[in-house]
């Protein structure tokens, strides 16, 4: 169940600390601290974070797009371990997307682990498609990644889905 309480916002270099610790707990040091500064730093990147109701210091999840012409390329999506299967991955999904068709973008795309069932299934429900495969695009494992696309995101039938999705959240995420 989503809190009215968490509180989604833009990251800065100020959270980057905390960035590195979700990164790890999720990821095992997917990126660099030089990686996630370029992300924060990019005038076409879009980080946002979702920070516990009880400890504004608290990360619990994020969520990164670049803006790339019309298009938003979701590059990262992520819940601490310890909060998995409470409704948080779908309230970061849920701004990324809101945040993109504020922006004016048209479609969204990302990449996900073909083993990753919990996320595609996420991505489904907010209508992404599969478009194609990516063969062994991940490193560690040679592993695929699903290449998911969602288009018509300024097209009423889309926007009414985001409001929509926003009323199903208990009530509505906390933006500062």
């Amino acid at each position: 169940m989503i809190s009215s309480d968490l509180k989604i916002q833009p990251l800065t270099r100020d959270n980057l600390t905390a960035l590195l610790e979700l990164d790890k707990a999720c990821f095992h040091g997917l990126w660099t601290m030089e990686g996630y500064l370029r992300e924060l730093e990019s005038p076409n990147s879009h980080f946002l974070g979702l920070f516990s109701p009880f400890n504004d210091c608290e990360l619990l999840g994020m969520g990164c797009f670049w803006s790339i012409l019309e298009e938003a390329h979701i590059t990262i999506l992520a819940v601490h371990p310890l909060y998995h299967g409470q409704g948080l991955g779908k309230a970061i999904l849920y701004s990324l997307l809101r945040t993109a068709t504020d922006l004016g973008l048209e479609r969204a795309t990302l990449e996900v682990r073909d083993s990753n069932h919990i996320a595609i299934s996420l991505y489904q429900k907010f209508g992404f498609k599969t478009a194609g495969r990516r063969r062994g695009y991940y490193k560690d494992n040679n592993e695929d990644a699903l290449i998911l696309w969602l288009s018509e995101l300024q097209q009423p039938h889309f926007l009414k889905n985001l409001d929509q999705w926003a009323s199903f959240m208990n009530s509505p995420i906390l933006f500062r």
